[in-house]
């Protein structure tokens, strides 16, 4: 009996510890969804809002700012995310080379660009890429292009851009967890597939993606999490435009709540795509990288 009454004593104290996390856990993260959800079926701009039903998601399907920021997204999304995972592989694999020189150097190098301030190096580039800027002169000096693009201007050139600032900034976040995971490779393995005569690219491919296959998952998830929700970039060199060319659904929201007349329950509405396009996706990954064991 005392040995109970201990257990309940130690039950009720371990409560007691977390209750401060649990509270705040509840003010600032679960009571915000729910209220967010409760908004979603509320229509009106301002305080001024009612329940609407589904009018918000039928608005969702006539909204043409709407479907163009989703059809952004979808493009970064499926452009940005592949090419900054196979570059953060590639470097991860080039720099674990023990015989390399100066891999301190270049793994710092390649890490330092995740660890800039957003605003500082989104200034640095939209000035870079300015028609006037450092890049459209290097290109016509090395005769690659004969007039300069107009990287901001022109639609397409404003979401090369884009990709480019994010891969340049998030490609060296991943390459730090490629590369711990590496370290865990036994090298006795690559030594056995060299001397059998495997080549590079069949080693990289039959030895390194295989063992490496739960972390790529990891960070494609995250990655597509990420620029599902990408805003400052958009926000800070392109404002999204030119006509809406690089509008994404955060920025989308944003507007509707502080930029334009505040309109909650709709923004409301265009996040919670972004929740069921993060679990759709989520969903496809694992289901794709689970593993396929013969039966």
């Amino acid at each position: 009996m005392a040995e109970a009454r201990l257990s309940r004593k130690e039950e009720f104290n371990g409560w007691l510890f977390i209750a401060p996390a649990l509270v705040l856990i509840g003010l600032f993260m679960i009571y915000p969804i729910l209220w967010s959800l409760w908004m979603s079926l509320q229509v009106g701009r301002g305080m001024n809002f009612s329940f609407g039903g589904f009018a918000n998601i039928v608005r969702l399907t006539q909204d043409p700012v709407f479907l163009r920021a989703l059809t952004n997204t979808l493009i970064f999304l499926a452009v940005q995310v592949p090419i900054m995972i196979v570059l953060a592989l590639l470097f991860a694999v080039a720099l674990n080379d023990p015989k390399l020189r100066f891999r301190g150097f270049f793994r710092t190098a390649i890490f330092l660009p995740c660890v800039t301030s957003l605003i500082a190096y989104s200034t640095i580039f939209k000035s870079m890429f300015a028609t006037d800027g450092v890049v459209n002169q290097a290109l016509m000096a090395l005769h690659i292009i004969q007039s300069p693009i107009s990287w901001i201007a022109d639609p397409f050139w404003a979401k090369v851009l884009i990709i480019l600032a994010i891969t340049w900034r998030w490609t060296g976040y991943n390459m730090i967890f490629y590369l711990a995971a590496l370290q865990n490779v036994d090298r006795s393995i690559y030594e056995a597939a060299r001397i059998d005569g495997v080549p590079a690219w069949a080693r990289f491919w039959h030895i390194t993606v295989p063992m490496l296959k739960p972390v790529i998952l990891f960070t494609t998830i995250m990655s597509t999490i990420g620029t599902l929700q990408l805003f400052d970039e958009v926000q800070n060199i392109t404002l999204g435009g030119p006509s809406d060319a690089t509008l994404t659904l955060s920025l989308y929201i944003y507007n509707l709540t502080f930029k334009f007349m505040p309109n909650f329950g709709y923004s409301a509405t265009v996040s919670w795509v972004i929740v069921l396009l993060v679990a759709f996706f989520s969903f496809i990954q694992f289901l794709v990288a689970r593993d396929r064991r013969a039966a």
